[in-house]
């Protein structure tokens, strides 16, 4: 099983990015646990899209992907952004952190995946989830 949605940069775009994985889940039987992580993760790797990669400019697109095959669900959010670099971001649970409205999508992606790699220099991740 494979979709795919291309939305334009604006946050009104995320609720079709929600029943991507709405059908994704459901047509699976997904466990209300694992609909969970993974409505939580993409759409958070899709706000950061939005409005990090593309920096709120409407007429950019964010493409998401999605491939369900033998329990294991792949997302690609995709934005038209320069990237950044994924591999020195602040702590979030640093304690000098902890009072900054922003900077915990990451994290929360890391931990709510089995897998997150990022690509083309910061302006693709690849989300992955073991069902089982």
């Amino acid at each position: 099983m494979e979709e795919r949605v291309t939305i334009s940069s604006s946050t009104t775009e995320i609720a079709k990015v929600e029943s991507l994985i709405d059908k994704v889940c459901e047509s699976n039987n997904f466990s209300e646990d694992n609909y969970g992580n993974v409505l939580i993760a993409v759409t958070e790797a899709v706000n950061n899209a939005i409005e990090h990669g593309n920096l709120n400019v409407q007429e950019k697109q964010v493409t998401i992907n999605c491939v369900y095959d033998k329990n294991v669900l792949r997302f690609s959010v995709k934005d038209e952004g320069r990237g950044f670099d994924f591999n020195n971001l602040p702590d979030p649970t640093d304690p000098e952190n902890l009072e900054k409205p922003n900077g915990r999508g990451i994290f929360l992606m890391r931990n709510l995946a089995d897998k997150v790699e990022f690509s083309e220099n910061g302006s693709k991740v690849d989300i992955e989830f073991v069902v089982e």
